[in-house]
Formats: structure tokens, C-alpha cells, sequence
């Protein structure tokens, strides 16, 4: 969600503390002017702070820690401070999907449904035949769909699984490369499914212990606990404000992992050296040969620096100034990283910062990258930050020639658009009202949604750009939907409204019980267990019959259908039957 809903703008320099704690130099890289660049880029991009390892033939040459991990208590930063590293935890995913193929437990082309019989995707095909090497380079088809976990804490790995189904695909199958966070959630579920354990215990067990990276963790509440760890930030109205952790265990094969760069230094060691640590052979080369092997080509322009990129399993693949550049990027609130790999160069650099979508880990990166090689020096800050605002140009003009607002009201009471609206992969909106004001609360989110015109409405918050809501409503004019643009490439996903049953007692529902007659067709209406209406229809299946309001009743399971009985001189005489294609009379018998 960070992607689909922050367009980073970065602004205004900072006073920014540099520590040099714990520093780490060998002497074996000519570095002359490097602490200089960089905490002047860390100024430009606003960022409160980070830390960065360069490790050269096998050993880390060095590790750095600049400005501040805690901004209030004037913390500094060092190589042992943790840091959320998002999306760089989709390698150690990939890693452990080649530990399985390893022992012979997973084929990388074999269909993931031989490994996870209840596994269901949108589309019939691409469940029968998408494999272990589809959900790690991003080809399933399907887009982001990232509402569906962001913020939904109260959802497991198992209850995300269950909702891929839901989800439709904006491209075919294999057309495209598409990034896909629940691809690499359902590559962790198939790990833990396989190898009877959960993702986090294999990973411990199998890659983290091995490479000693003694202080890496799979949750925010665990990196907390730790005596050093980095708090989040990020910009609000052009304002660096700390931000809350965020959540994400259920994803956690995607982007969950928090570690320091001392700790994934190790981890890239291992990555340069054929997969193997010290003594130990942690991954087989051929297995891990193929995850930095291209699979999918991704798109993006070309420039004389870096071109023809593709995507690996859990990495990106292509040529810097020349070189293999293996890497991937992280982001989740508070945090962006970056881990680099140049395999022919024997170099690989971490970057972790405690700033939400910022550029300075790839600054970072690319300085690095031409001082270890000796390569003519780009200032990549500059270069960045003007597209950068060049972005933040173009957006204030958007803004200013926003769509004039024609006066005009809702179609209904506020107090109709009020209720419970459900998706069956994005779960449940909320609509409450106070007033004649409404309010919206979608996963961990509440925010206020204002009139925009006619049955539209609009999120106002300051920390996300606004996202109109549309209340649809059925053939007897009743609000019954919502839907939004939540994903780009498919349909506006849409929100059906979840019957508010209204609670009647048996002895009031025995008077509802009866046959009704219509065209010579007699329905039967029957109490089940003295709590429950049951209607019968001859040649269609029995209706649950759900209270909504005084003699009115939805059926269970059909939208747009609902019934009302009427009374006359106090007992029920007729049913009308108010459906998508018409509005029905039976008469009691």
C-alpha cells in the first residue's frame, strides 16, 4: 500500500547528528570523502538517519551508523541499530523455498497445488499451474491488491492465503512482470506447510542461526525489545513526524524481517560466496544461482547507468556502469533499505534508513558502489532529488486544477449510507455518522469521509491522498453497496452491504408463518428451531429469511432481494417480494 498510496516529497534540509559509534574501517577501500557526501545527502533527503555496510571479498570493510535512530532522546544511530528492511525479506523467503528444493521437498516447476491442495486463485488455470518460481518473480497475473493486508492486523497468514481467491488478475498469466506482495506470503505459507513449521521458525533455524545475524527478528514488537533499534519516520505536509510501527506478521514472508547492517552483511556474504558462510554450505549454488538468475523482465527506462533490468527470484537483476548489480529494495512505514549484490565484483552493500519512501538508500548504494570500484563519481542525490521534485511539481499542478465540484446533494438520508459494507478478499468497511458527517473505518484506519457530489464521498486524512467511496444502490432505490478505485488495472472493488439483522423472538416471527400464493404458485414460509424464518420456494433451493426492520426481510446469500409482509386489521395478508427484476405480490392463503 505504501506505493499505491505515498508519493514521497521530499523537503527541506534537517540538522542531522553524525555518529561515528562503533564504526568499522579496514582500510582496505579508499573511502576519502565518503562520511562528507553522505551526511550531506542525508540532509538533502531529510531522512533522521541510517546505516550502511560495504563488505569486499568476503569480510565487511566497512559499517557505519549516521544521525539519529531516536529523534526525541537524541539516539544515534550505529551498525548494531535495527531497522525494519521490508521488501528485502523476500530473499530470505526465496532462500528458504531452496533449502525445500534442496532436500527434494519442492520443485521449483511443479504446480504449488501439489504442495497446498486448498490453494485457489481467481482464475482456474493459473491454480492448476502456477508454481513455486511464478509466486517468487512476480508473474501470477495479479496486481498489487495491496489494501487487502495493509493495516489488517487482526488477519493471519492462513486468513490472507484463503482471500487470494478473491482477487482479480489485471494481466494473463506469465504476460508480465507485476509486483505482488501475497505471492511471497503464499511462498512463505508454502514453506511452513511443507516443512512443518511456521515461516519464522524455519528461517531462524535454517539462515539466520548459521549466519550468526544473531540479532535479526520477524516483528516490530520483537525488534522493540532490542537494546538498539531505529523508531520510524516520515513526512507529513512537508514535516518529518515520527510515525507507529506497522504490523505486518501475517505478511511476514513479504517484508517483515528487522535487522542491522552487521547482521546482513552476513547475509550478503553468504549471497557473494556461493551460498555458503564460513564452514557452512547454507544453500546449494545451483539453487541459489537460480534466485539471482533472470526470470521475468521488468519494465522501466533505461538510462547510460543502469539497463535491461529483470527480476530473479526475490531479486533484481541488471547492469550498473558495467557491473552485475544484484539488489532489491525495502519499504514499510518508517523504513526503506536496500541490500546490493555485485557478484563479480566480490562487493555488496547494505543501506537501512528510518524514513518512509525516501531515496537515500539508492543514493547510498550508487556512491558506494562507484568509490569501492573506483568509478567516476555521479552525484546521484542531485540527480534523484531533481526527479523528485520535478514529481512534487507536477503534483501541486494536478492539485490546482482539481475537478470543480458542481453543488449537489446525496440522494439519501445520511444516516442510509451508514452500515457495514464486506468484500470477500478486502474484508469489511464501516460506515458510521455523527451528525451529518460520516466517517470510515477500514482495517486499522478511521478517517472522515466528506461529500464530494451526488452518492459520492471522499477520504480526508493528512497522511494518505484521498480515495473516493461510491454507495450504489439496488432496484428499490436502498443503499446496498459501496465501491472504490482500491487497485488499478481491475474493476472498482465493491463492498456489499452486510444485512444489519434486527433481533425478533420467535413468538413475534410465528405470525409470518403461512403459504403465500402467486400465479398459482404456492410459497411456504416455516420457523426452524422456534429463532429462524425459512422460506420455501417449489424448484429453488429454502431462503433464510434475515430481519431488517419492522416486517421486512432479506434473503440470506441474494443480493438485492428482500421481502416485506403487510398487514391488514392487525394480521398478515400478502407478501411483496422486492427483486432485481421486479416487484412481486403473494397473497396469504
Amino acid at each position: 500500500m505504501k506505493k499505491l498510496l505515498y508519493t514521497f516529497l521530499l523537503l527541506f534540509a534537517i540538522c542531522v547528528y553524525n555518529n561515528s559509534f562503533s564504526q568499522i574501517n579496514t582500510g582496505d577501500v579508499k573511502l576519502d570523502g565518503y562520511d562528507r557526501y553522505v551526511e550531506k545527502a542525508m540532509k538533502d533527503w531529510n531522512v533522521r538517519g541510517f546505516a550502511v555496510a560495504i563488505v569486499k571479498n568476503g569480510k565487511i570493510v566497512f559499517a557505519n551508523g549516521y544521525g539519529l535512530r531516536d529523534e526525541k532522546n537524541k539516539l544515534p544511530v550505529t551498525p548494531q541499530t535495527l531497522f525494519a528492511i521490508g521488501s528485502c525479506t523476500k530473499a530470505f523467503t526465496s532462500a528458504s523455498v531452496c533449502l525445500l528444493v534442496d532436500d527434494g521437498k519442492i520443485d521449483f516447476d511443479k504446480p504449488v497445488i501439489e504442495y497446498l491442495p486448498t490453494f485457489r486463485l481467481f482464475d482456474e488455470y493459473v491454480t492448476m499451474h502456477i508454481t513455486p518460481r511464478d509466486l517468487l518473480c512476480h508473474r501470477s497475473g495479479l496486481p498489487r491488491h495491496d489494501l487487502v493486508w495493509y493495516g489488517a492486523d487482526d488477519l493471519s497468514r492462513k486468513d490472507l492465503f484463503d482471500r487470494l481467491q478473491y482477487l482479480e488478475p489485471s494481466k494473463g498469466f506469465r504476460e508480465v512482470w507485476q509486483y505482488q506482495n501475497g505471492m511471497f506470503m503464499t511462498a512463505g505459507y508454502l514453506v511452513e506447510q511443507v516443512s512443518g513449521q511456521s515461516w519464522e521458525s524455519f528461517v531462524q533455524k535454517k539462515i539466520l542461526d548459521p549466519l550468526e545475524m544473531k540479532s535479526t527478528n520477524f516483528s516490530i514488537f520483537d525488534m522493540q525489545k532490542a537494546p538498539d533499534y531505529s523508531k520510524p519516520y516520515g513526512e507529513i505536509k512537508d514535516k518529518v513526524e515520527e510515525l507507529p510501527y506497522r504490523n505486518i506478521d501475517a505478511m511476514g514472508p513479504a517484508g517483515s524481517i528487522n535487522s542491522n547492517v552487521m547482521d546482513m552483511s552476513n547475509w550478503v556474504i553468504m549471497q557473494l560466496n556461493e551460498g555458503k558462510f564460513k564452514d557452512n554450505q547454507i544453500v546449494t549454488s545451483g539453487t541459489l544461482h537460480q534466485t539471482h538468475t533472470p526470470q521475468m523482465v521488468m519494465p522501466g527506462e533505461m538510462n547510460d547507468e543502469v539497463f535491461y533490468s529483470s527480476y530473479g527470484m526475490g531479486w533484481m537483476i541488471t547492469s550498473y556502469r558495467g557491473h552485475l548489480r544484484i539488489e532489491h529494495g525495502g519499504n514499510i512505514d518508517g523504513f526503506s533499505a536496500s541490500v546490493c549484490l555485485l557478484p563479480r565484483d566480490s562487493v555488496g552493500i547494505v543501506v537501512l534508513t528510518n524514513m518512509d519512501g525516501t531515496s537515500l538508500p539508492s543514493v547510498v548504494r550508487n556512491y558506494s558502489i562507484d568509490k569501492i570500484l573506483d568509478l567516476s563519481e555521479i552525484d546521484w542525490s542531485e540527480r534523484l532529488l531533481k526527479d523528485v521534485n520535478k514529481m512534487k511539481d507536477e503534483l501541486k499542478k494536478s492539485e490546482e486544477k482539481k475537478e470543480e465540484v458542481s453543488e449537489t446533494t446525496p440522494s439519501h438520508p445520511i444516516k442510509d449510507y451508514v452500515g457495514k459494507f464486506e468484500h470477500p478478499a478486502y474484508g469489511t468497511i464501516e460506515i458510521t455518522n455523527s451528525g451529518d458527517d460520516l466517517n470510515i473505518h477500514y482495517h486499522s484506519f478511521d478517517m472522515k469521509l466528506h461529500h464530494y457530489k451526488y452518492d459520492v464521498f471522499e477520504t480526508k486524512d493528512e497522511r494518505y491522498p484521498p480515495i473516493k467511496i461510491s454507495f450504489l444502490t439496488n432496484t428499490n432505490g436502498d443503499i446496498d453497496k459501496l465501491s472504490s478505485k482500491l487497485q488499478e488495472g481491475v474493476k472498482d472493488i465493491e463492498f456489499k452491504r452486510v444485512l444489519d439483522k434486527k433481533t425478533v423472538s420467535g413468538a413475534e416471527l410465528e405470525k409470518f408463518i403461512g403459504e403465500y400464493e402467486i400465479s398459482g404458485t404456492v410459497i411456504t414460509v416455516d420457523l426452524r428451531n422456534k429463532t429462524t424464518l425459512i422460506m420455501t420456494v417449489p424448484g429453488q433451493p429454502q431462503y433464510e429469511l434475515i430481519p431488517t426492520n419492522d416486517n421486512e426481510f432479506g434473503l440470506k446469500g441474494l443480493d438485492g432481494y428482500s421481502v416485506k409482509f403487510n398487514p391488514a386489521t392487525g394480521k398478515i395478508t400478502e407478501v411483496v417480494f422486492y427483486q432485481p427484476n421486479g416487484v412481486f405480490t403473494a397473497k396469504k392463503k
